[in-house]
């Protein structure tokens, strides 16, 4: 039915691989706004991510009203992404574990709402000492698209069995999206959305859930047959 016997493992960037909430806790900083703790954060639907709490509400969306100032704000984001944001710690040599592995196709998925996502995320990733060709695969995702019908056209583009296919995510839509397309999901609940919100209001199992990049990649490692380098 398969041609290819390969195993299939799709990363999600921000939340996931990459520390998105002191890149976006800086951005705010530097224009003078406060985007809240990170519990909080992590308890907000996602229209108000960027928009802060109760209590930083009024005084961000100030700052925000205009394309000027929004324009500004990402202008900032990119920056900070590009030159001072970092992987999670382990991330970078699970990823250069993925990446030399020869019977696993290994790609990122983001919804990065930088300027020129795909070279904000090389710039990032050189950092680290991994180049972005160095992935199988590359793929941003328009926020009106849904991530599932992104997912099942990597797979089937690649030909993979959806038994032998992976998610790593963050986000109860990232669950959705791999249950929805036939793969297993590796969640983790340090990045956008808290393990209390993954298990109590989306019903996520929490087997399946990293509390720490360490978990991530101790679990991913075990899955993929991999020992760290």
């Amino acid at each position: 039915m398969y041609n290819n016997s390969k195993r299939l493992i799709i990363l999600d960037a921000d939340g996931t691989t990459i520390d998105a909430y002191s890149a976006i806790d800086k951005t705010f900083s530097r224009h003078g706004m406060v985007i809240g703790d990170e519990e909080r954060f992590q308890k907000r639907r996602r229209l108000f991510k960027y928009l802060g709490g109760l209590k930083e509400f009024p005084s961000n969306l100030k700052r925000q009203i205009g394309k000027q100032s929004r324009k500004q704000l990402i202008v900032t984001l990119t920056e900070v992404y590009r030159e001072e944001a970092k992987l999670y710690p382990g991330i970078a040599g699970l990823v250069q574990n993925l990446i030399a592995a020869p019977d696993i196709a290994v790609g990122l998925v983001t919804r990065n709402m930088t300027n020129e996502p795909e070279q904000t995320l090389r710039l990032l990733f050189r950092r680290h000492d991994i180049d972005l060709d160095a992935f199988d695969f590359f793929a941003h995702i328009p926020l009106h698209l849904e991530k599932m019908q992104e997912f099942r056209a990597i797979r089937e583009r690649l030909d993979i069995n959806p038994a032998r296919a992976y998610i790593c995510g963050d986000e109860h839509k990232d669950y959705l999206a791999a249950i929805g397309s036939g793969m297993h999901p590796f969640m983790v609940s340090y990045g956008f959305e808290s393990y209390k919100r993954l298990i109590k209001k989306f019903m996520v199992p929490e087997e399946i859930i990293s509390r720490s990049p360490e978990e991530l990649c101790g679990r991913v490692r075990h899955a993929m047959g991999l020992t760290e380098v």
